[in-house]
């Protein structure tokens, strides 16, 4: 909690919904808070924190434990899809937008399943002659809606009616037959040393074919994704050219990241 430190004035100022921002900010980035220290670092009472972390928790968005909390971050994987499109909503759209510009008029580009994905498709209204293969039905749905989308291929194969996405060996025999310029995955979990991961085991392969099909692979998280491993394995991070992220994500997964020569953007 170092670099925030130094800014405690800000921090005194922030209103109730700003300060418990601040709070899974950094639960997210140190896995847990301790109610002494949030109470030195907004400066209010140690009954006001633990107020806040009740009405957290409430949310399921953390654990309460003696003293202070810790991330409940696994409430994530039993969202609906509805729900996970308004979790960390602003910090997705601002890494839509970065991955969005990344895009060129006549494109190929495979899009993964997830919500980001779908925030990004909103951003390529200005795009030309882009094709579109993906097998998540919410993104083809979507890019359905923007005339400059000169061609949208929805790969099937088995779906998944709770969070809109087609897998198994369908897709994939479908999925080899093209090429594409970029693919924009999403994940459940970037890390250094796990690599790229996903609570659907299903999907993963489906993944992996992506991969294998474009020139590009740019992996889309919010910060919230970075420094955590889900339950399977998609890639390494030598398979990831580029890495779009928030501006608060963990620094030092960061900093690993860049080491190993991925282009990394912050927004």
């Amino acid at each position: 909690m170092e670099d925030i430190k130094t800014d405690s004035r800000r921090l005194e100022e922030l209103n109730i919904e700003e300060r418990r921002k601040k709070i899974l900010e950094l639960l997210h980035q140190e896995g847990k808070v301790k109610v002494v220290e949030l109470s030195k670092l907004f400066a209010i009472s140690e009954v006001t924190i633990r107020g806040d972390l009740d009405a957290l928790e409430k949310e399921g968005l953390l654990e309460r434990v003696h003293g202070g909390a810790t991330s409940q971050y696994r409430t994530y994987y039993n969202m609906n899809f509805h729900d996970r499109m308004e979790t960390n909503e602003e910090e997705k759209r601002r890494v839509a937008v970065e991955a969005a510009s990344m895009i060129n008029d006549g494109d190929t580009i495979i899009l993964g399943s997830g919500t980001t994905p779908l925030y990004v498709v909103r951003e390529l209204k200005d795009k030309k002659n882009i094709i579109i293969i993906t097998n998540s039905l919410s993104v083809a749905q979507e890019a359905g809606h923007n005339k400059n989308i000169k061609f949208i291929l929805l790969l099937g194969g088995n779906f998944n009616t709770e969070y809109q996405f087609t897998s198994g060996d369908d897709a994939i025999s479908q999925l080899g037959i093209y090429k594409a310029d970029k693919l924009i995955l999403s994940s459940d979990g970037v890390s250094a040393e796990y690599g790229v991961t996903t609570y659907h085991h299903l999907e993963a392969e489906l993944n992996r074919q992506m991969i294998a099909r474009v020139s590009k692979t740019i992996v889309v998280a919010d910060y919230t994704k970075i420094g955590r491993a889900s339950f399977a394995h998609i890639i390494g991070t030598d398979k990831v050219d580029c890495l779009i992220t928030n501006q608060n994500a963990n620094k030092d997964e960061l900093a690993a990241f860049m080491d190993r020569g991925i282009e990394v953007r912050l927004v």
